[in-house]
């Protein structure tokens, strides 16, 4: 039995993921979230549900204790003191595997009128997001960080990867491909293992997200 802790288990990346996991006969998902307001009723038979914020440090080790895997959906202004609190959780309970989603931008390494555009509009936004990878990064962990494109809701997988220190490629990407690097981590855990990785639907460079 594999073991996967999601936490913001809400969000829309997230969802995808619980949702194909729940086809999976040998994973046991435990969904983390802040909100009962947003539980559906149909949570797989495979999950089981913890309300609680990853800031409570009693409730995140008990969510971390057993699990093969954690994979954060986690964002807001405090995400680095979120990702110190995972961290934390995950070394008091010897879980090493990682994979955390954070934004595009934080290396400032969206080239041309887009990386301008992008970092006029969400610059600000992406400090807590750099210090969240900072901290990943030297954690000790067996980490994975996605630095997925602007997102879509389009129902495809089509996704290329570009490693840390490499321009950022396309502008957009769907949360359903998002979704795929993670679960290819989670049925293959020794993938992407200190990966810092950029994710974006080829073919779509442009000046900005066609939605915007």
């Amino acid at each position: 039995m594999k073991n996967v802790l999601i936490l913001g288990a809400s969000g829309q990346i997230a969802r995808w993921v619980v949702d194909a996991l729940a086809h999976e006969p040998g994973v046991q998902q435990t969904l983390l979230l802040r909100d009962p307001k947003k539980l559906t009723g149909s949570e797989p038979a495979n999950a089981r549900v913890v309300i609680g914020n990853v800031l409570d440090k009693k409730l995140l080790r008990q969510a971390v204790a057993g699990q093969d895997i954690v994979y954060a959906n986690l964002t807001g202004e405090d995400l680095d003191k979120q990702a110190q609190a995972v961290i934390a959780a995950m070394q008091a309970e010897g879980v090493q595997r990682l994979v955390f989603v954070l934004a595009l931008g934080i290396y400032d390494e969206v080239p041309g009128q887009f990386g301008e555009w992008n970092n006029a509009t969400i610059g600000e936004d992406l400090k807590p997001f750099r210090r969240a990878a900072d901290a990943i990064e030297a954690s000790g962990l067996a980490y994975t960080i996605l630095r997925p494109a602007w997102l879509t809701d389009e129902d495809e997988v089509d996704h290329e990867l570009t490693a840390k220190g490499q321009p950022f490629k396309g502008t957009v990407v769907s949360r359903k491909s998002v979704a795929d690097v993670i679960l290819q981590v989670i049925a293959k855990p020794d993938l992407h293992i200190g990966g810092n990785l950029g994710v974006n639907k080829p073919g779509t460079d442009a000046d900005k997200p066609y939605f915007m």
